[in-house]
């Protein structure tokens, strides 16, 4: 089969489309025949090695794991003997967290424990649009875990509108918060239908210098720090990164000191987030956003775009 493999941390320019064995599924697994697989942020740091404090986790001087890809959607080819929930010819999609199994999703089939974040395909939806429903769904519940109980607070969503971004506008709506979401002026439309009660062009203005206060406030493409927003916040305020070092020091600092607090966690891959999500879909309170596709040999293309940081919503690959 043919799948995206990397051998050396580097540019996008390291990833190359092989022939693999294909694989066969454990007792627990289910195989899927992938038909789209999201090229993510993380996917993207994950093969250029960055930042140099995660390789303690994916390999000081090489990738310990050399395939690539998270996210998928696709049709189940095959079952474990063990396996209740799905049945061959099923439309399934999910993610799969980096350091928790050995197959990449940019690949023609993949194995998937069926205790992982999958979920059968909500009707209406194709698999490019499934594929999309990992990556900032996934990130944004799991980095808005305390918004879900403050219905009503005010949250200010920093880079509305690329894949985690357009998933966190609307799961605080979802949630019931009064959302204002800093973007460019080209993508202010968008999140304004997606649920964003004010909208900040982040060109023409700073959000630290309105003189407004935020309950919380959820950096969706990682380039804040605590630092740099705390006093946007109200006491008692959280800070909400999805990315940087820093961050995680500033978590470790303000869990002993000050009113305002920053709320840093491992990710939770779990099942619960892609029954959740599908929910969501289903009742009309989701829906993924696609900026382009590309066909799996242009893997390269994909991910120096994703790259770029000007992508709205999602990138996805089909297979």
């Amino acid at each position: 089969m043919k799948a995206v493999r990397y051998d050396s941390y580097g540019s996008p320019d390291v990833l190359k489309v092989v022939e693999v064995d294909a694989p066969t599924p454990a007792a627990d697994e289910i195989l899927v025949r992938v038909h789209a697989a999201a090229v993510s942020r993380g996917d993207c740091a994950f093969r250029s090695g960055r930042p140099l404090f995660a390789r303690i986790l994916t390999g000081v001087l090489r990738p310990k794991r050399h395939t690539v890809g998270q996210d998928f959607a696709g049709v189940v080819e095959a079952v474990g003997a063990d396996v209740t929930e799905f049945a061959v010819g099923d439309r399934v999609f999910g993610g799969l967290a980096f350091f928790g199994h050995g197959s990449g999703t940019q690949a023609e089939l993949v194995c998937v424990p069926e205790s992982a974040p999958v979920a059968h395909i909500p009707d209406g939806l194709d698999f490019v649009e499934a594929a999309a429903l990992g990556d900032g769904p996934f990130n944004s519940m799991n980095g808005l875990r305390p918004a879900r109980t403050m219905r009503g607070r005010r949250i200010l969503i920093y880079g509305g509108s690329g894949s985690i971004g357009t998933a966190g506008i609307q799961l605080a709506k979802h949630y019931g918060l009064h959302i204002t979401a800093v973007t460019d002026a080209k993508h202010i439309h968008l999140v304004r239908s997606l649920g964003a009660d004010a909208v900040i062009d982040r060109a023409q203005e700073d959000f630290r210098k309105r003189g407004e206060r935020y309950d919380l406030i959820f950096d969706a493409v990682g380039k804040l720090t605590f630092g740099h927003c705390r006093r946007a916040l109200v006491p008692g305020g959280i800070y909400l990164p999805t990315d940087g070092l820093a961050n995680a020091l500033w978590w470790l600092a303000t869990k002993r000191f000050g009113s305002r607090k920053v709320f840093f966690e491992i990710p939770r891959y779990n099942k619960q987030l892609a029954l959740d999500i599908k929910q969501l879909v289903e009742d009309g309170e989701y829906r993924p956003i696609i900026d382009r596709t590309y066909p799996l040999d242009k893997v390269v293309e994909a991910s120096r775009y994703v790259e770029t940081g000007q992508k709205t919503g999602n990138v996805v690959l089909t297979i």
